[in-house]
């Protein structure tokens, strides 16, 4: 009886294990293959393991393109990118939830409908204007068109909305100013779901690609997604074992931050699930 009520728990069990091995197992790979030297990759593709582990590719990564920098340009971008994300999206959620004024419902719905226009449509405008000023090839020039984010915007909002509108009025018939009441009220309130949207922005700002393979034309510019492109090209040729190399150091950056960050991470998602 013990054994058949335990059943269900096994059978979960071993479909949760499935399903994390398979989700490691391009990790693995991208590992395994980092270590190893093309010839022994194009003898046996699929293997996971090297026979023979070699640095080889780590050392013609580093000598062929400035890491050190691509590294520190991809974690400016990613950082600026998501601070000025967050600003803008508390500011503006904070306004279109507590302010009252004359159109806010079809500003807040104009916010909304800028989701649905595809990237295709703003890229060439806005690729235009950044050459106008100046900007192309520059990392200015993959921040600037991102400093303001709709769907950042409309989770705020939808969090801010469960905050009580009688406790900012008390705080204004306290004479408590709006800095204050964002400060000391609100942003405590709802700063696990701002770390939770923080944590979506770094993300997505560190492994994008079609946006700075526009702006970005020099080495010295490049961000890792790039540099990644570099060994995998129809007319270059493709180095297998060079991009995985490559594929390590873009993920393991992230990873290292949550290794670090791990404890506020899950504290985050912790005190979101409780409110």
């Amino acid at each position: 009886m013990k054994i058949e009520s335990r059943l269900p728990s096994i059978i979960w069990t071993g479909v949760f294990i499935a399903i994390v091995m398979i989700w490691l197992m391009p990790i693995v790979f991208a590992l395994g293959t980092s270590f190893r030297s093309l010839q022994d990759v194009y003898d046996n593709v699929l293997a996971i393991f090297p026979t023979a582990p070699t640095f080889e590719n780590y050392n013609q990564l580093f000598e062929q393109l400035p890491m050190f920098k691509i590294i520190m340009n991809n974690f400016t971008i990613a950082t600026t990118v998501t601070i000025l994300k967050l600003v803008t999206s508390f500011l503006a959620a904070y306004a279109l939830v507590f302010f009252r004024f004359t159109g806010k419902k079809p500003l807040y719905f104009l916010f909304i409908a800028t989701i649905f226009i595809p990237f295709t449509v703003t890229m060439v405008p806005n690729y235009i204007m950044l050459s106008k000023v100046g900007l192309t090839d520059h990392i200015a020039g993959v921040i600037l068109p991102q400093v303001a984010d709709a769907v950042g915007i409309f989770l705020l909002t939808q969090v801010m909305r469960s905050i009580p509108y009688s406790l900012i009025e008390s705080a204004k018939l306290d004479e408590i100013g709006h800095f204050r009441i964002m400060k000391d009220i609100v942003l405590p309130l709802i700063s696990p779901q701002i770390t939770s949207v923080g944590i979506w922005f770094f993300v997505n700002s560190w492994n994008e690609f079609v946006w700075p393979s526009l702006i970005l034309k020099s080495k010295e510019s490049y961000t890792l997604p790039l540099a990644l492109q570099m060994f995998i090209s129809s007319e270059g040729g493709t180095n297998f074992a060079v991009a995985m190399a490559v594929s390590v150091i873009t993920m393991s950056i992230p990873l290292l931050l949550y290794l670090i960050f791990q404890k506020y991470i899950i504290g985050t998602f912790t005190a979101s699930g409780i409110k």
